[in-house]
Order: C-alpha cells, then sequence, then structure tokens
C-alpha cells in the first residue's frame, strides 16, 4: 500500500533512535520530511538523519527538551523555517522507571510525567495553531499498556500516560472541526536498546506467558501503525486507542 506521504513534513520526538528512529526511516521511505528531535542524544540522531538521507529521503535534526515549552516554540519555528509547517506530530518521547510506588521519590513522578504528559502537551500545544490554520493535521501519541490497564511497579508512568491518553481523546473532540484527527498507540513490551537487560534475561520466561504470540515486541512492528494513522486511509480515525502489544490485553 502506497500512503502518499510525499510533500508532508512529521516532527518524532526523540526520534533518532529504537522506536522513533524505526518511525522516522518509515515516514522517510513513504516520502514524507522528517524532522528528528532529540535532546541528549545527538549522535543517534545525526546517524538516523544521515541514513535517510543518503536513500534520497529528507531529514533534518532538531534539539529540544520537550518539557520545556519555550524550546519547543523554538524548534516548531525552526521546523516550519527548514522545512515547512508540521502535517504530522509524533509524540514518542518518554521517560520510564521501573520501581516500587513507595520506593519512588517526587524527583521520580516529575521526570516521567514532565516528559511523558508535559512534554506531549507542549508539542500539542505549539503544533495545533498552524495545522488549525490550514486545516489539516494528524497527532499521534505513543504510550505503555501499562496506562490503560495499570500495572506494578510502574505507577507513576502509568499515571503519565494515562493523562496522554485522556489528551488525545480531548484534543480529538477539540480539533475534529479543524480536520484535525489525533489518536494515540498503545504498546507492550517493546525490546530496544535502552532496555533494561539484566532485567529482561532475569524475568523473560515469566513476561512471554503474559504474551500469546510469545515473543516482545520490535520497533518495527509500532512503525507501520503509527505512518498509517497518518495518511489519507485513516482520515475518519479520531479518538481511538489502537494497541499493539502481541495479545498482552485484548481490553
Amino acid at each position: 500500500m502506497k500512503l502518499n506521504l510525499g510533500k508532508k513534513v512529521v516532527l518524532v520526538t526523540g526520534g533518532g533512535r529504537d522506536i522513533g528512529k524505526e518511525i522516522s526511516n518509515t515516514f522517510a521511505n513513504e516520502g514524507a520530511s522528517v524532522a528528528i528531535n532529540f535532546n541528549n542524544s545527538s549522535k543517534d540522531a545525526e546517524q538516523t538523519a544521515e541514513e535517510i538521507n543518503s536513500k534520497g529521503g529528507i531529514a533534518k535534526i532538531f534539539k529540544a527538551d520537550i518539557t520545556k515549552y519555550n524550546e519547543v516554540l523554538k524548534m516548531v519555528q525552526s521546523i516550519k523555517k527548514d522545512l515547512g509547517s508540521i502535517d504530522f506530530l509524533i509524540n514518542n518521547a518518554g521517560y520510564t522507571k521501573i520501581q516500587r510506588f513507595l520506593e519512588s521519590n517526587i524527583n521520580d513522578w516529575d521526570k516521567q510525567i514532565d516528559t511523558s504528559l508535559k512534554g506531549a502537551i507542549n508539542c500539542c500545544h505549539a503544533v495545533a495553531p498552524d495545522m488549525i490554520e490550514k486545516q489539516f493535521g494528524k497527532i499521534i501519541n505513543l504510550v505503555g499498556d501499562s496506562s490503560r490497564i495499570g500495572e506494578a511497579n510502574l505507577s507513576a508512568t502509568a499515571a503519565a500516560r494515562g493523562g496522554t491518553i485522556a489528551l488525545g481523546k480531548s484534543l480529538a473532540k477539540e480539533f475534529g472541526r479543524s480536520n484535525i484527527t489525533v489518536n494515540t498507540v498503545s504498546l507492550g513490551l517493546v525490546e530496544t536498546t535502552h532496555t533494561d537487560k539484566s532485567f529482561l534475561e532475569k524475568n523473560k520466561e515469566k513476561i512471554l506467558k503474559s504474551y500469546p504470540l510469545k515473543r516482545l515486541g520490535k520497533p518495527k512492528d509500532v512503525a507501520p501503525m503509527v505512518v498509517f494513522l497518518c495518511s489519507n486511509n485513516a482520515d475518519w480515525i479520531t479518538g481511538q486507542v489502537l494497541s499493539i502489544n502481541g495479545g498482552f490485553c485484548m481490553v
């Protein structure tokens, strides 16, 4: 299926590595110009952009701490200047810390809520005015399934991502009149370069008992759905939470 995303501009937060990298590459393969956001992982962002550009695609990197609204605003203006106004926003960046609730503290909570929820709010607020002006746009928020069903040792990130789901549903209702769709992609456990390897090795057999497909996810399992939701094939899908989780949760 050709999704015909040529001449479109996409911003992928945390777009230089792991799931974000796969999403960036998949958008580029469909013809979109890709703005790769990063905060600390400049090498990863540069490498991903180089890979895309070497294949004839268009990608540029943009540094911004998404927890800081002024930095997000400056980034959006830079993207607009270099690539054009943003058609698709992919709120992929997040932060998770696995720990028991009573062993966590305010710094743990703040970092997860600021990155996963406030970061999404900042990006939506900065990008939406241009989308409304041109009466077109698509916003995709990525969350973990703990935000839908709850999970021990993930209370803070589940709370933050649960807020992101509510944000997406509310914006879908507000922005629908401007031909802007807002959806959420909810993930099971996806193996990435920053997965806790020691934890996974010790617990993988137990974890896989919760997955009917008997394997964990990979970034390539996620990207096609994200990109599809930004195509005109998904123009009548909004306010939804779509799960990619190997059967981990079927609610």
